[in-house]
Formats: structure tokens, C-alpha cells, sequence
């Protein structure tokens, strides 16, 4: 309990200082089309969206296996670029997924063009003070944005929590990312559901690994937009999504940190820590 009270004040003091202006403010954010929408950059994507992603919301990402975890991670991570480049962001993440899948690496998030230094990492022990701190930091409208990865199906995870999220997005211009593993989709009140699974790069030059690649199905939207799926890459130098065809014959999930980067001395990249 000493430990889990620990992790929350820790986070509350760093809300605390980003409402201060301890961090830069969540402004500017990604160009909108004036209503809200932010484009992720595939033009086929953003078309079928009516014009891209709702900031102020909830969002939900499911890898479609335990082995797409990464891949799904990596999608989430450059919807946060897209939302809000300039932001915080405060990411809540269980214990539990760092020992299964390796915990976020600094250079990982810079070869995404995610700095680093403005990501505020919340390590928690369980679903339900993952919850809370997500819960606390979509309060904060000094935050960017804030992603949630969940594991499994807890049931503190039901409509009307996912409702609390929504609302406090809504009310503090804050976009909750909410990734899911190990867990078929429900009932909740998230703008937009989001299934990936990891695809093979295309080789860069030299035979060095290409852009992250990801296969995306709109599994569910609020405004009524049907189903559908993409094949697409991350293109981390200008900071966007671009479609691509799918490569034929087996697919192998990449992480996406291992996007092709030249080689660098090793250095640390710190994180702001809050738990």
C-alpha cells in the first residue's frame, strides 16, 4: 500500500508542476481543421475519418495478439505524436507489461520523434491504479496527452469507468490513448476502437529495417464511420502515418523501436519518472 500511495503522489506533484509550468504547455498542438480533428497523415485514413482523430477523447488501441503488443504500442505512441507533438506526455503503464514485453527505451521513443525528456512515465502495480493515475493525469490540462496500457480484462475496467475517462477528456482538452492487450474488446465509451497487429518493414537501404509497419482496423467509431482496415508505416521524419500495400507472404510483427537509425555513441536519455 506504502508503495502504491507512493506512486500517486509522485504523479499528483508532477501534474502539480506541469499546471505550474514546470513542463512546456500542451499547446501547440497537431494542425486541425478547426473542429477538433487532428490528421494522422494517410490520406485514405484521415478521408474515412472525416478528417482525422478527435482530440479532448478516448481511444482505445487492442493488439490483436500478445505478439503485437509492440506493434500496437508503437501505433498508439504516433497517435500521441500526431495529437500533440509540442505536449507532455504522461504515460501509465502496469509493471506487469515491462517484465513481458522490456521496459520503454529512451532512444526507442527518440527514432519515433517523441522526445524523451517531455514523456512522464507512471509505473503502476495493478489495472486499478492504472485507472487512477490515467484518471488524475486526463484532469490535467497541462498534459498533452495520456496513454493507458491495460492488461487483461479487469473488471474495474467497465462502461462507467471508461465513461469517467471520456468525460474528464472532454472537460480538460486532455486525448486519453488507451492501449489493451490480452483483452477482446467491450462495451465502453471511447470515441474510436482500434485493433493492430505488426507487419514486416520494407527493407531500408543498405538492407537495414525499414519504417515501422502496422496492419489497422477501425473495429468500432461513435460518429457511425463503418469498419475498416489499412496497412501503414510510421514516418518518423516528417512526424505522420503513410499508407502502403501490403506485403505479400508471412508476416513478422517488428517492434516499433527498431525503426532504422545511424549508429550513435551510448548515452542515457533520461525520462521524467513519477512512480
Amino acid at each position: 500500500m506504502t508503495a502504491r500511495r507512493d506512486t500517486l503522489a509522485a504523479l499528483k506533484g508532477t501534474l502539480a508542476r506541469l499546471e505550474r509550468g514546470g513542463m512546456p504547455p500542451a499547446s501547440p498542438h497537431a494542425p486541425s481543421d478547426g473542429s477538433g480533428l487532428v490528421p494522422l497523415g494517410a490520406a485514405g485514413l484521415d478521408a474515412a475519418l472525416g478528417g482525422g482523430i478527435a482530440r479532448a477523447a478516448l481511444h482505445e488501441v487492442h493488439a490483436e495478439a500478445p505478439v503485437h503488443v509492440p506493434a500496437a504500442t508503437g501505433f498508439t505512441l504516433g497517435l500521441a505524436r500526431r495529437v500533440a507533438p509540442a505536449g507532455p506526455l504522461v504515460w501509465v503503464r502496469q509493471r506487469f507489461l515491462d517484465q513481458e514485453f522490456g521496459r520503454p527505451y529512451g532512444r526507442g521513443l527518440a527514432a519515433l520523434g517523441l522526445d524523451p525528456g517531455a514523456v512522464v512515465m507512471v509505473r503502476v502495480r495493478d489495472a486499478e491504479d492504472a485507472l487512477r493515475a490515467t484518471l488524475d493525469a486526463a484532469r490535467c490540462g497541462a498534459v498533452g496527452t495520456v496513454v493507458a496500457d491495460i492488461w487483461g480484462a479487469p473488471k474495474i475496467l467497465d462502461l462507467t469507468a471508461s465513461r469517467r475517462l471520456s468525460l474528464a477528456a472532454a472537460e480538460s482538452g486532455v486525448t486519453v490513448l488507451m492501449t489493451r492487450a490480452g483483452a477482446e474488446p467491450e462495451p465502453s465509451a471511447a470515441l474510436s476502437r482500434w485493433r493492430v497487429r505488426g507487419l514486416a518493414s520494407e527493407a531500408a537501404e543498405g538492407g537495414m529495417p525499414g519504417r515501422p509497419a502496422f496492419s489497422v482496423t477501425l473495429l468500432r467509431h461513435r460518429a457511425g464511420i463503418p469498419p475498416r482496415d489499412w496497412s501503414m508505416e510510421w514516418d518518423r521524419e516528417h512526424g505522420r502515418f503513410r499508407e502502403r500495400t501490403a506485403l505479400p507472404g508471412r508476416l513478422a510483427p517488428l517492434p516499433a523501436e527498431r525503426t532504422a537509425a545511424p549508429p550513435v555513441e551510448p548515452q542515457s536519455i533520461p525520462f521524467r519518472r513519477a512512480g
